[in-house]
Formats: structure tokens, sequence, C-alpha cells
């Protein structure tokens, strides 16, 4: 079939051809007629060099909207986001180079769990320019032990939703090594060892994984995620306040960060002041959306920052956890 095929119906080459043919014809009548013209006369060189005009400017038109066409018929054809639905999808927003791809909207989403990963899956798609915020409260029992890792499950999930070959990078971090240590956890401390133990470490994690946007957690200081049921029962452990809550059947009235005094990671405060839009969520409210909130600044940066505020909620509740 080959090229053949862009002159089919629908595909929209034919009028631009004919417009292109019509200016040509113009173009030659014009230039015929002032050579076979006997007698010179000002009304018929002036209509002579008009009807040339517009012959020209249909050639231009002709061509400038033809060769967007066969742009648009190519992107059809070799873009894997519209195989299987070409007639849903706006051809001419599918055709950018990487430099409008760099300039993109700045989105930045905040968040954790699968949710913050099903959001950057899907923008990931028409901007490069996405901070992913991730929780960073998994220090659980012993949050406040000097040797405690930094909780980066959150971070290694969003490393996998932003990198272009999301199967393979899952395998990769996820891989255990003979010794039992997993992968994830020696180029963590690669990467740390060479960057130092700033937030600076995990955005190179990112250049050096070539993945779309950039990651920073959401602190890097120890923190815990806390509860008060309305029975006045403290939970000070992230993983069981679910469980605690179901048992004493007994609604959540507030929960808080431990230490209070938590600060913002470096990076994390300046890229929701320089965003276009703010996404939160969706996510365990209490438990991976307000925690973010709940730290030193960022509220604060949110309120005062001039990009559109999304919060996506869940379609469902958990028992004894959303009123």
């Amino acid at each position: 079939m080959g090229i053949f095929k862009w002159f089919k119906s629908g595909t929209r080459m034919k009028r631009w051809m004919f417009v292109i043919l019509l200016g040509v014809v113009l173009v030659c009548y014009g230039i015929a007629t002032i050579m076979n013209m006997t007698e010179l006369s000002i009304l018929s060189i002036v209509g002579t060099i008009v009807l040339s005009i517009i012959g020209f400017m249909l050639v231009i038109v002709g061509i400038i909207y033809s060769q967007k066409r066969v742009l648009e018929l190519l992107v059809e054809d070799t873009d894997d986001r519209i195989a299987e639905k070409k007639k849903d999808v706006n051809v001419n927003s599918l055709i950018f180079n990487k430099t409008v791809y760099k300039e993109g909207p700045k989105i930045v989403v905040i968040g954790g769990g699968t949710g913050l990963n099903t959001v950057l899956k899907g923008l990931k798609d028409y901007t490069s320019n996405l901070t992913a915020i991730a929780s960073m409260t998994d220090y659980a029992e012993g949050q406040n032990e000097s040797n405690s890792p930094m909780p980066l499950e959150d971070v290694r999930r969003s490393i996998v939703s932003l990198s272009q070959n999301e199967i393979e990078m899952e395998r990769l971090l996820k891989l255990k090594l003979s010794s039992g240590t997993d992968f994830t956890s020696i180029f963590v401390s690669a990467m740390q060892q060479i960057n130092g133990e700033g937030s600076k470490f995990i955005e190179n994690i990112s250049n050096v994984l070539n993945i779309t946007g950039k990651i920073l957690p959401v602190t890097l200081d120890k923190m815990g995620i806390c509860a008060e049921l309305e029975d006045g029962t403290v939970i000070e452990d992230k993983a069981k306040i679910s469980e605690t809550s179901m048992a004493k059947i007994s609604r959540i009235n507030r929960v808080f960060i431990a230490p209070t005094n938590v600060r913002p990671a470096p990076g994390v405060l300046e890229a929701i002041a320089e965003a276009d839009a703010i996404v939160i969520g969706p996510g365990n409210l209490y438990t991976e959306v307000i925690p973010n909130l709940l730290i030193k600044g960022i509220s604060r940066a949110i309120k005062e920052s001039k990009a559109i505020k999304i919060y996506i909620g869940n379609i469902m509740t958990k028992p004894r956890r959303n009123r």
C-alpha cells in the first residue's frame, strides 16, 4: 500500500493537492496572459497580477497544509498511544518534539502508596516537568533510632511509575541478590556514599535511571504518623492504626506526626512554588495524604501557590477511617 493509502477518503490529502494545482494553474495563466497581451492597460495588468498573486498564495498554503497533514499521518501510523483509538485522539496534540515536551506544565504530585503511582503513570505521557513528592512515614517502631533505615518504598514505586519500561524497572529494583540483599538497598547505599545524605542522592537516582521527571522525599527527618481515636487511645505506629481502630471499634479523631517539627526536604517548597498544577492524592487520607501536609511549611506553600490545586479523593472509604 505505502503512500497510496494517504490518498484514500478521509485522509484529507486530496484537497490540499487540489489547492496546489489550482494555484499553479492561476500563476501559469497570469504569466501566459501577460506574455500574450497585444495591448497593455492598467486594469488588465492589475487584474492579471492579482490573479497570479492569489495563485502563488494558494500554492504556499497548499504546500504548508499538505506537509502538516503528512506529519499527522506519520504520527497516526507510528505513535503507540493511538494505535487502538485513532478516532478518539487529537493528533495535533501528539505532534511535539522533545523541547516542547520538556516545556510542558510543571506538575507536582503529593501523596503515597499506589494512588500516587497511578497518577504519575498517566501524567508522564504529557510532560516531563513532573515532581513526585513521596511520603516518608514508614519508620514505624524504632523511628527515633539513629540506625533506622530511610523508608524508600514510595520512592521505589515512583521510580517504577516514571520509568519508560515499568516492568523491567520493577524487576530490577526488586531483584534479590545471592547474598540476600535486594538491589534497591545496595544501589541506594552506593548513591548515598557518592552524593551524601541529602535529598540530592534521590534526584541523582532519577537521573542515573533516566526516568521522566524527578522524585523528592517529602522530608529527610525521621517521621512517624500517629493517630488519636475518639476513645482517647493514641496509636504511635502507622502500621497499627487500622488494626487498633477496628479492634476498639473507635473512629479516628485526629492524626499528627511525631516529632512535630519535621522539616521539608530541600527542593520541596521550591517545586510547589514553581508548579503550574498541584495534585494531591489519591491514597489513604490519614496515613499517605495528610502526613505530607502536616510538615512545616508545606500547607502554607500550597496555599500561597498560584497553581491549580487538584485533590483526587478515593471512591471508597476504609472502616473507622473517614467520616
